[in-house]
């Protein structure tokens, strides 16, 4: 019998990222999110990590899943959305856990609206990447290989 430890991480998407493809195609593009979630996931794979995606548009949903985290996956990636912004919520939950957070953003929060400059994750997260469009999640995976 082959015994694998394969390590699993965690994608974890917040509001309205399940409209990626449909909303704001100028910031977003017009790939779905699910074939975008089937690159994340095949990306994972390549890298040698089991992956899970999960997308709520619910804060506590997401800080469920956080908490929940820190039992299963050696590292998370998270797009928060617009809760990056101003849940000191998710910010205390993910500082709760002791595994390696990534935040990212599919566009550059920095090039948007001035609200978007500001993210109380970041300081919690071991980095941040954004700008990169879904490019973003593949970054983030390959900098949970040097962080778990």
């Amino acid at each position: 019998m082959i015994v694998t430890t394969a390590r699993k991480v965690l994608v974890l998407l917040g509001p309205n990222l399940d409209m990626v493809g449909i909303r704001e195609k100028s910031v977003y593009g017009d790939e779905t999110a699910e074939s975008i979630n089937a690159e994340i996931t095949g990306h994972a794979k390549k890298l040698g990590f089991a992956c899970d995606i999960y997308q709520s548009n619910h804060e506590g949903d997401l800080i469920d899943r956080i908490h929940a985290a820190r039992n299963v996956y050696s590292g998370v990636v998270i797009n928060a959305g617009a809760l990056t912004h101003y849940s000191y919520a998710l910010r205390d939950a993910i500082a709760s856990v002791r595994i390696p957070f990534v935040e990212v953003h599919m566009s550059n929060i920095y090039a948007r609206e001035e609200f978007r400059h500001q993210s109380v994750i970041a300081p919690v997260c071991a980095g941040q990447i954004s700008g990169f469009g879904k490019n973003s999640y593949f970054l983030a995976l390959s900098a949970l290989q040097h962080l778990m």
